[in-house]
């Protein structure tokens, strides 16, 4: 019988939900969540994608990132803009109140990382790095599901 404790999915899942939690609390001074962050990340890094191009990157369904985006333009964090030279496609960029969030936003991502990882060496971070990054390999072959394209 599998128990929850010997599971990895059981293990991961919590882990994600616990990063989550942490990472909500440090962002709530900032007016952002957990589930808004993978976008503002990857547009702070490759600002002019389209909404599918963000989704795909971060790993979510279309229409949960339309959602997102949604919310995030109300809030005034990104902008969207016809594409010059294909007026069909949009492109999203970060505003300027995400820009100028940016550092303080992922100084508190870096503080949500240094709480999961205290107390363990380097060795044993990039060693923990390498493992989930493989099992993530496992799983893209198993389903077939996420390209693994944008990983930053």
């Amino acid at each position: 019988m599998l128990r929850r404790e010997d599971s990895f999915g059981y293990l991961v899942n919590m882990l994600a939900r616990l990063f989550a939690r942490g990472l909500d609390r440090r962002l709530a001074g900032y007016g952002l969540s957990h589930g808004q962050f993978p976008a503002l990340l990857m547009l702070w890094n490759q600002p002019g994608l389209t909404q599918g191009e963000i989704a795909q990157r971060v790993c979510v369904e279309q229409p949960t990132m339309a959602n997102t985006l949604n919310r995030m333009e109300r809030e005034g964090l990104i902008e969207r803009h016809p594409d010059a030279d294909d007026r069909r496609r949009v492109l999203v960029y970060p505003s300027q109140r995400a820009m100028a969030l940016r550092d303080e936003v992922l100084a508190q991502a870096i503080a949500t990382n240094a709480a999961a990882t205290e107390g363990l060496e380097e060795h044993e971070k990039a060693l923990a790095q390498d493992l989930l990054r493989r099992m993530i390999g496992n799983l893209e072959r198993d389903v077939g599901a996420y390209t693994g394209a944008g990983r930053d």
